[in-house]
């Protein structure tokens, strides 16, 4: 347990682990959602004048962006809270 733990680590400290690619599942679920999202983005697009593709452009990048922040914050919030009941399991108080 502990040494596979080490190599966990390790790897994590290299580099190796890069964990927002291991977020997202390439699920069917998901995979529908990314369709309609898309989908819906096309077409609200297809209605808009150039001015308005570039406020829905800048509109979608800001979204992003706040995704980002808000998937480190919770893989943040996660990784402490594994940490705090990996301590408490192993250290008696």
């Amino acid at each position: 347990m502990i040494g596979g733990m080490n190599i966990i680590i390790e790897q994590l400290y290299y580099g190796n682990i890069e964990a927002q690619e291991m977020t997202t599942r390439n699920t069917p679920k998901l995979r529908r959602k990314l369709s309609k999202l898309a989908k819906a983005e096309e077409e609200l697009s297809q209605k808009l004048n150039p001015e308005e593709k570039e406020q829905l452009r800048k509109y979608s990048e800001l979204c992003t962006e706040f995704s980002c922040l808000s998937c480190a914050d919770a893989f943040t919030v996660g990784f402490r809270l594994g940490m705090q009941l990996a301590h408490d399991a192993f250290v008696e108080t």
